[in-house]
């Protein structure tokens, strides 16, 4: 996986990061944590399978939620946040207490 695997929307980008700190380009990063934990959406999975990603930040220090779909063999991201239930799945997922 690189990150010419990924896309989005810039707009929506920007838009996410004032909301909810993180961007879309640094929320890739959570995919390259090897303990990275994908779960389907299922409330948000009409026209096409939703999907989240729970993993670390580039730096190592706190776990970004990533909502995610693929499209055209591409992770298209649309949406990413610092979320306390994220980080608690991670952590359950990998044994972290």
């Amino acid at each position: 996986m690189s990150e010419s695997n990924f896309e989005w929307d810039e707009e929506k980008s920007l838009a996410n990061l004032e909301k909810h700190g993180v961007s879309f380009y640094e929320a890739q990063h959570a995919f390259f944590d090897k303990n990275r934990v994908i779960a389907q959406d299922k409330a948000h999975s009409q026209r096409e399978w939703r999907y989240f990603c729970f993993g670390l930040n580039k730096q190592g220090s706190a776990v970004i939620t990533v909502r995610f779909t693929y499209r055209k063999g591409q992770i298209r991201i649309f949406g990413a946040g610092y979320w306390r239930k994220g980080r608690k799945i991670y952590e359950q997922a990998n044994s972290i207490h």
